[in-house]
């Protein structure tokens, strides 16, 4: 073999070592950038992908697909102008997450900011902190250039309230207190014992027997984005203005790493959705994230996070998506059908996934 023959044989290969990678006895094409979202929201899956097809980061395209949610209004549970809380306010919860960096930004509770990816970017980009609240969050928000004073309630909204007080403020995330009147003020119940017999919850398995189910397929609550870009480094990001009729106050999943959203370049990324205060106790993703790190599939491993709520909760209702840092993605539910969407540089269109409740083993 000449010398020349045989330095285009070692090219070669490595070319095709660049565009393959080997997963157990599969050897499958990576193909980036990636774009993977809770729901059928094409529309932020698109503008995520224009964003990475470009060539920009990761994480500039979680934010423009968060951010297109947010414009949108999915569902009415991302961006302003739905879920109201008891008192008919609509207030933002986002984060983003560098899967390089593992720097995290977030905000909770936001009011008056309709931009939430945005200003969880600038909470990471600009501050030593990973979450910020409240109506400080705001100010932090409005000083670093963002629109705002807004108001964040929409007709749509503020009917939505309306006819919830007309219906004495039913359903509720209260628990284990009397309303003074229909819509509260709420007091403890006079024969309520505050003592440890009150609290010892250590022998019940299930915790939500009698919990009502305030989340369904027209509240979803959360986009979940993940991104691989052309690069291979994966980001996250989440945008949600909470559960409706939540108590004021309420932070859900949305900004918490490793419960909405988790992701490390090294191993993948995992995205979530559903009842946001029960999914949080267990944070899903990270624990998707950390069985993919140890050579668990992302079928796999969307399944046994999903199982391990389940066992404890079997009344509570969520999904979660996983892809590790080839490309390969699954997803997994309980107590709903849920639907996760894609976009990859082999398929000419956004592809919505419909993935069915994982069956119980108990």
């Amino acid at each position: 073999m000449s010398s020349n023959s045989h330095k285009v044989d070692v090219a070669l290969f490595f070319l095709v070592s660049l565009s393959i990678s080997t997963i157990g006895d599969e050897v499958r094409p990576v193909k980036f950038p990636l774009v993977v979202s809770t729901w059928p929201f094409k529309e932020a899956v698109r503008a995520a992908w224009r964003t990475a097809e470009s060539g920009l980061s990761a994480i500039d395209a979680v934010v423009e697909g968060c951010s297109a949610c947010e414009l949108l209004r999915c569902d009415g549970t991302v961006g302003p102008g739905g879920s109201p809380d008891e008192n008919g306010e609509t207030t933002i919860d986002a984060m983003v997450m560098n899967g390089v960096t593992m720097e995290v930004g977030a905000v909770a509770a936001m009011r008056y900011v309709s931009d939430g990816i945005k200003a969880a970017r600038l909470v990471m980009q600009h501050t030593e902190h990973t979450l910020l609240v409240g109506e400080q969050a705001s100010r932090f928000a409005i000083s670093m250039g963002l629109p705002g004073p807004t108001n964040l309630s929409s007709e749509e909204s503020i009917e939505k309230w309306v006819n919830w007080k007309k219906n004495s403020c039913q359903p509720n995330f209260r628990k284990n207190v009397l309303p003074v009147n229909d819509c509260g003020p709420y007091h403890l119940n006079s024969t309520t014992n505050l003592g440890e017999k009150f609290f010892s919850n250590n022998e019940r398995v299930g915790l939500d027997a009698s919990r009502p189910n305030h989340f369904g397929l027209h509240n979803h609550d959360t986009i979940a984005m993940a991104v691989i870009d052309k690069k291979g480094l994966i980001a996250v990001g989440t945008s949600t203005n909470g559960a409706t009729f939540k108590i004021p106050g309420r932070v859900g999943d949305g900004p918490i790493a490793g419960s909405s959203a988790y992701a490390d370049t090294e191993v993948g990324a995992c995205g979530a959705s559903g009842d946001g205060d029960i999914m949080m106790r267990f944070l899903p993703c990270y624990q998707v994230v950390e069985s993919m790190r140890l050579g668990m599939e992302p079928k796999l491993a969307a399944e046994d996070a999903i199982a391990r709520i389940a066992r404890k909760y079997p009344h509570f209702v969520g999904g979660v998506f996983a892809v590790d840092k080839n490309g390969i993605h699954a997803g997994a539910c309980h107590g709903w059908t849920f639907q996760y969407s894609v976009r990859s540089p082999d398929i000419a269109d956004v592809l919505v996934y419909t993935v069915n409740p994982v069956k119980s083993t108990a």
